[in-house]
């Protein structure tokens, strides 16, 4: 129940920093715009994580550290309603770093109390812990705000749930005294409700009972001040009836349990499963004051196990099965036994170590002998197990705190340090940067050289290849010519003269002979006809438009084959290579060539589309495969990237790389096209 309440004002908290965060955003009109879709509570929760994404990004491309923080606490609200665990944590995670670079001390303490809040739901105790003590420590001294007392009581909510009673006291009291001071807003009078119910709890395992009444009297005044208090103060009145109880007065303890149950029409809709709890308490009570009416103890006991069962509530009905088997365990064994177990096993699913305890006492008594003793066992060692577990976390969590404190002290020692060793490096890292610029210049001179020999070297390969493809043209060209003239002067010669034969012979008698020779040399002109024709194409100049993209398929098409990729190469006709000088046309050929050995090393690809096209005045250079993808911010350093990088640099053009992990990259080239010479 505590727990719940914790989760509103979280929410509450958070809601509240979201709105303040929008107040300060940049007058950016598309950041502006994504705030307000961001909030908008018109939409789902979906839709507005989709707006949280983009103001996110668009955050960071301004390289604004207050505009990412705003920005990301925005977004860990939708993270947060969408149930995404992960992502919110991550996301809070780097807020608090941010809210440290930047000293935003208010920044730091959302950060935290989401982190706390966040592995708190999650049970995660010393995390939650860990972080709500760093949140304390960024409030003003006296500042007395609504979060820092809500620290107070997480903590102090904690440390009750782990048992180290002391400590948690010392906290809720802390809390109470912050929201003591502020106005009594709903949220203040739930949170000092749920302090002072707090405390009751803790003196009423410390067995101070006294002092736990006055505490629930107190949580019960709260409740009735609020607005919806109702069950708060319900829940104060039950806890109230079980320190009576505690204290052997029956008579104050059963009349708080019925005059609980004669109220069921105003909460049952609300909290149906407190009537059966009510009922459960009701019959013990009953029973352990030395009532003898066992038949109407025993129907109080039934109806409130009946209706556990009903509204499936395993805890009331694990706590009905231990106190039934008490009951039973003097009049009905069989019936004592079968509740006992169903509260062990019950308890064991739902690691409710007090009733396993109560339980295994329960049954060594019914059993009774060996088998009774071995329950006993049973019982001795879980004990002890949580003793020294009770013992372990309050060591962990006073090093939880002492490692904070001392991380802090460590923090601050290696400032000063820093500062110290930045003054003596001060003039050694002039000295340094006078070297440096020194060296650097002979090496970028070297640099230039060297670029300028490799950059003869490349035009020199690229003549001499373009000179090896004029070589092999002209020799195609020469057979052509040699192909044309024997059709035409050998076999185009010799039909001629049979078909000049055959025509003479065409005089001689008889009309069938006549048709016949006829039919043949209709045939003998239909072949002259398609021997012309082939002899007229092989002799078509078909050299014009080859050149460098044939180079360029060459290459490809030999790449692809040796890495067992399929390809799809598509270029326009538009570019007059002739006029592109052979400086450009090399860097292109050679960004092909590195992106293919890329793609082949690294992509696990099996299929690449390269396009070379015209837009305007600019050569467009397009390389898609189908591979793994890599991440664009992490993967730029590589020497494949830095080298295509530079070489289209070099010919005055940009390159973009486009790619996921699991979809492909993209590599996009762009290169003047206007103004191109040698």
């Amino acid at each position: 129940m505590r727990f719940n309440k914790y989760l509103i004002f979280f929410f509450v908290s958070c809601f509240c920093l979201f709105i303040n965060s929008q107040d300060n955003f940049s007058n950016k009109t598309s950041i502006d715009s994504l705030i307000e879709l961001s909030l908008n509570d018109e939409f789902s929760w979906e839709k507005r994580l989709e707006y949280s994404l983009k103001l996110s990004n668009l955050a960071k491309e301004t390289r604004n550290d207050s505009l990412i923080l705003r920005a990301n606490r925005i977004l860990s609200m939708m993270y947060f309603q969408l149930d995404m665990d992960s992502d919110y944590i991550k996301t809070n995670r780097g807020n608090l770093e941010l809210a440290k670079k930047l000293n935003d001390s208010f920044a730091a303490v959302v950060a935290t109390t989401n982190l706390g809040s966040i592995y708190r739901y999650q049970l995660k105790n010393d995390s939650s812990y860990y972080y709500y003590l760093q949140s304390l420590k960024y409030f003003k001294p006296r500042e007395n705000t609504y979060l820092e007392s809500n620290a107070y009581l997480y903590i102090a909510d904690i440390l009750e749930e782990e048992s180290d009673f002391t400590n948690s006291e010392v906290n809720a009291i802390k809390s109470i005294k912050i929201l003591e001071s502020l106005d009594e807003t709903e949220s203040v009078l739930d949170d000092l409700w749920i302090a002072n119910n707090l405390l009751a709890i803790i003196n009423k395992e410390l067995e101070n009972y006294q002092k736990s009444l006055e505490y629930y009297d107190r949580a019960i005044e709260i409740a009735k001040k609020k607005e919806k208090g109702y069950l708060n103060e319900i829940y104060s009145l039950h806890n109230k009836a079980i320190v009576y109880r505690l204290l052997k007065d029956y008579e104050k303890s059963i009349s708080i349990f019925e005059q609980l149950i004669e109220e069921k029409g105003k909460y049952n809709n609300e909290d149906p499963k407190f009537y059966p709890s009510l009922l459960d308490n009701l019959a013990y009570t009953n029973f352990i004051s030395g009532d003898t009416n066992y038949n109407y103890i025993e129907e109080i006991f039934k109806q409130g196990y009946n209706l556990s069962i009903e509204i499936k509530d395993d805890y009331t009905r694990m706590s009905l099965a231990s106190n039934m088997a008490k009951f039973y365990l003097d009049r009905k064994k069989d019936s004592a036994i079968n509740y006992a177990n169903e509260a062990y096993n019950l308890a064991k699913e739902l690691s409710a170590t007090e009733i396993l305890l109560e339980s295994l006492i329960t049954l060594s008594k019914a059993k009774g002998g060996d088998e009774g003793n071995s329950y006993l066992i049973e019982h001795i060692r879980i004990s002890d197990s949580l003793l020294y577990i009770e013992r372990s976390n309050k060591n962990k969590f006073a090093r939880i705190e002492y490692e904070t404190d001392q991380l802090e002290a460590e923090n601050e020692q290696i400032s000063k340090e820093n500062f110290y060793l930045a003054l003596l490096s001060g003039g050694l890292l002039l000295t340094a940067i006078l070297t440096y610029l020194f060296i650097s210049q002979r090496a970028k001179n070297r640099k230039l050289k060297l670029i300028q020999v490799q950059q003869k070297a490349n035009e020199d390969i690229y003549n001499l290849m373009l000179s090896q493809q004029d070589k092999v043209d002209e020799a195609r060209t020469h057979e052509k010519k040699r192909i044309s003239e024997e059709l035409h002067d050998g076999v185009l010669g010799r039909l001629f003269g049979t078909r000049l034969s055959l025509d003479s012979i065409n005089f001689k008698d008889g009309k069938e002979a006549m048709m016949t020779r006829a039919n043949y040399i209709g045939q003998l002109k239909t072949i002259e006809e398609d021997i012309r024709k082939i002899s007229h194409e092989l002799n078509t100049d078909f050299v014009s438009g080859s050149g460098f993209m044939d180079i360029v398929s060459e290459l490809i098409e030999n790449q692809t084959q040796a890495y067992g990729l399929e390809y799809d190469f598509n270029y326009t006709d538009d570019i007059s290579w002739d006029s592109v000088s052979n400086k450009t046309k090399i860097n292109i050929y050679r960004i092909i060539q590195e992106s293919m050995q890329n793609i082949y090393k690294h992509a696990n690809a099996k299929a690449i589309k390269i396009s070379i096209s015209l837009e305007k005045t600019v050569i467009c250079l397009d390389i898609i495969d189908d591979g793994e993808g890599f991440d664009t911010s992490k993967s730029k350093k590589g020497i494949g990237l830095k080298n295509m990088t530079s070489r289209v640099e070099d010919i005055n053009g940009k390159i973009a790389f486009t790619s996921q992990l699991g979809h492909g990259t993209t590599v996009n080239v762009k290169i003047p096209y206007a103004n191109q010479s040698e």
